[in-house]
């Protein structure tokens, strides 16, 4: 029998047997296997092996169009980038970038790159077609492949939409690239825009070409016909230093400049890096790159399509001609497995009988085995995990390994050797959960599995198999925030830990709103839910109440709005509306409690006026009202801290938390305020508004206590009943905000 019998042999056992001929199936298996380890198939790995490796490229004056992507008006030409092309006596931009993704961090491993660029350029002026030079190139890395504007001439350098270009006089830029136009750029610029310190230096531009003081300012008469010029940008990935080198050739002169920039926070797992330029109408320059070189530590996942290379090309061909059956051969073997591995669930889901307290409700494991496994499995990085193996990760669930016990189930740590012998935290939602608990479950799979940030926590995979729920994340060793706030040890955390732990969360906000491809509503952010990993970098979790929300969709209409009260935007507990506005209530309120060392709320002491509640908002705002806000920082930290980012911290806190919503800062304006000394806040009234809110359905009642709840109609109350009134924003003379539903209080506070 020749090869192709033999092999079609195999497959026909294997695919139209019956499902009782188990012994065919084994023994057509392991034919296939014996033949994936032959000849062929071991050179097809070999290929496959070739492929996963760290970038790296060196060409001078070999560029080549096989090798590049040109964009718009870039062109290469005779082995050399003109990235005007044509057109560099005219308006014009153009980009050039290199076809195979680099990638910059790996959400699996954790691993993150450090990599080094250097290229060789030139930029020549025209002469008698402009007195002045313009307007620059850059080296940049972006989304692979990336959405960049079509209309980014003049100073926008090819990169950024002129559109958001500061207009009649000003001189900032106030909006951002986002999404799939995201990019980080080192800029060589020749011509002053409005923007610029000058107009010669070099900067480091993210998501705007305004180098926000991360610039160089050069010699006037530097850069442009200064002959070659050479350049290095190294990035270390453990310090997010970035350090750019620019030489001279001919002078000898030396430029340098170095930039804090977190990339994993600002770009996806795989990039794109390249070349820009752009010129407008008046001022015209040559920008062309004669060589360039790119190493990268970290090797490239084959997720992104290759295309080939020159560089590879004889390789690839040469070993294409003898392994071209075997891949056919691997896809089929690939197609068996997934059909043994269906007939397989599908007699194990008619076997067990179903537990009956699961089904409650209409969602559950097991119609999640139906047909969540697509949805869910529709995303990269995390995925499914067997029972049997989270069950032995954790000593079957053993009560020594208990991390933590919620209103949904338990959380267990685990070591698991399936994910590179990682310790995570397993959360195993109770048996007979409710209905919300496992809408919860859906929910953190679907959205978090498709998030990719440093400030976020990792969920590496989940099981809805045994009729149970679980999700398995990253193990995050310092545990939550909401530990050291209100520990009783000794362990406090220093201002110099609280601010970094405040700049890492808005960063996740960030990330949340604006930069991912859609809008996602946290719904719960409060310091329990914010982790803290080795060096207490802000790690943002708990997913189960987020929402997805287009971009330009401000509210999204819930049919019971859940939070944790006292974190929970008064306005969204009437309105049933969840938003990014009510996200910022919460962001608002957890940096004041971060400051203050206190819960937003508390039942009323044997001090309190009236025997009122303490509601921490107003507390606050009445001492930053009269010019006293330093007296609300938490006085276990000894009066050791920052004057000015304390009160820029009380600030944004109490501008977020802002009882009308339409006062209160986007995430960007706020996380720019909270590290820009130049940001100007807006003034506060030095009394708190009273916000006072019509009740669109009947009387609701909150829970007031550290868990999650759910706040609907059909509560009764015991304790500390008020009732809304009217639709407005007030100015109150008093400090106690009126409630706005009724308020229940537990004990335990």
């Amino acid at each position: 029998m020749d090869e192709r019998s033999y092999i079609c042999a195999l497959l026909y056992n294997i695919l139209l047997c019956p499902v009782e001929t188990s012994s065919q199936v084994t023994t057509a298996m392991a034919g296939l296997k014996l033949y994936l380890f032959s000849s062929r198939a071991a050179c097809f790995l070999l290929l496959c092996v070739h492929h996963a490796t760290a970038i790296s490229f060196n060409y001078d004056n070999s560029f080549s169009s096989d090798d590049f992507r040109e964009e718009d008006d870039a062109s290469i030409t005779n082995g050399r980038i003109e990235l005007l092309g044509d057109e560099a006596n005219a308006r014009a931009r153009g980009r050039v970038l290199y076809k195979q993704a680099v990638q910059l961090w790996d959400g699996v491993t954790g691993e993150a790159a450090s990599f080094t660029a250097s290229f060789n350029f030139s930029i020549q002026s025209l002469p008698g077609r402009s007195s002045t030079p313009g307007h620059g190139m850059t080296f940049f890395i972006a989304h692979y492949m990336p959405q960049l504007p079509q209309d980014s001439y003049d100073g926008c350098l090819g990169l950024f939409d002129e559109r958001h270009a500061p207009k009649d006089g000003t001189t900032a830029i106030s909006t951002n690239a986002s999404g799939s136009a995201s990019f980080v750029a080192v800029e060589f610029d020749t011509h002053r825009d409005a923007w610029d310190p000058s107009s010669r230096h070099i900067g480091v531009d993210v998501n705007n070409v305004d180098s926000r003081g991360n610039f160089e300012i050069l010699p006037e008469g530097s850069l442009v016909d200064a002959g070659v010029m050479s350049s290095t940008v190294n990035y270390d990935n453990a310090t997010a230093r970035l350090d750019v080198d620019l030489r001279v050739i001919g002078t000898g002169a030396r430029y340098t400049l170095s930039a804090t920039v977190d990339l994993r926070s600002l770009l996806p797992e795989q990039v794109a890096v390249g070349f820009s330029a752009a010129t407008g109408d008046a001022f015209f320059s040559y920008h062309t790159i004669l060589s360039c070189s790119f190493k990268s530590t970290l090797p490239t996942r084959n997720d992104a399509p290759f295309p080939s290379t020159s560089s590879t090309k004889k390789a690839t061909l040469q070993l294409s001609a003898g392994v071209g059956a075997a891949a056919v051969l691997v896809l089929l073997l690939a197609v068996t497995v997934a059909v043994l591995l269906r007939r397989a669930s599908r007699r194990n889901r008619q076997e067990p009988e179903v537990d009956k307290d699961m089904l409650a409700g209409d969602m559950t494991p097991d119609s999640l085995d139906a047909a969540a496994d697509d949805e869910f499995g529709s995303s990269t990085g995390p995925r499914p995990i067997p029972y049997a193996n989270l069950a032995a990760a954790t000593g079957n669930f053993a009560e020594e390994g208990k991390l933590g016990q919620g209103g949904s189930g338990s959380v267990y740590r685990g070591h698991m050797k399936e994910v590179g012998g990682r310790d995570v935290a397993i959360k195993v939602f109770l048996r007979g959960a409710s209905l919300e608990g496992r809408k919860e479950y859906r929910s953190e799979v679907t959205i978090i599995s498709r998030l990719r940030h440093r400030n976020l926590v990792q969920l590496i995979g989940w099981c809805h198999g045994r009729r149970r729920l679980l999700l398995v994340y990253e193990l995050v060793r310092n545990g939550s925030l909401d530990g050291y706030l209100y520990s009783k040890d000794d362990l406090i955390l220093t201002w110099q830990l609280r601010y970094q732990i405040i700049v890492g969360l808005a960063s996740a906000v960030l990330y949340l709103h604006q930069e991912w491809d859609q809008c996602v509503v946290h719904g719960d952010i409060k310091p329990s839910n914010i982790m803290l990993d080795e060096s207490f970098n802000t790690k943002l979790g708990d997913f189960g109440l987020s929402r997805l929300i287009d971009h330009g969709m401000s509210l999204q209409t819930m049919t019971a709005m859940a939070g944790t009260p006292g974190y929970l935007d008064p306005e969204c507990v009437i309105t049933g509306k969840a938003s990014t506005e009510s996200d910022m209530y919460s962001f608002g309120v957890t940096l004041l409690e971060i400051v203050c060392g206190r819960r937003p709320m508390a039942p009323p002491t044997g001090g309190a006026r009236d025997g009122q509640v303490f509601r921490l908002l107003e507390w606050v705002w009445e001492l930053y009202g009269r010019g006293a806000a330093l007296d609300a920082v938490d006085e276990r930290l000894g009066g050791v801290f920052d004057r000015w980012e304390m009160e820029r911290v009380v600030a944004v806190g109490l501008w977020s938390a802002h009882p009308n919503p339409k006062m209160r800062p986007a995430i960007r304006q706020a996380a720019e305020a909270l590290q820009s000394r130049k940001f100007r806040m807006p003034v506060l009234p030095p009394k708190m508004p009273v916000a006072v809110y019509l009740q669109p359905f009947g009387d609701s009642t909150m829970e007031y206590g550290d868990s999650t709840t759910t706040v609907g109609s059909g509560f009764t109350t015991q304790h500390y009943s008020s009732t809304s009134r009217t639709t407005a924003t007030q100015s109150s003379d008093t400090t106690s905000m009126p409630a706005t539903v009724s308020e229940e209080l537990n004990s335990n506070i």
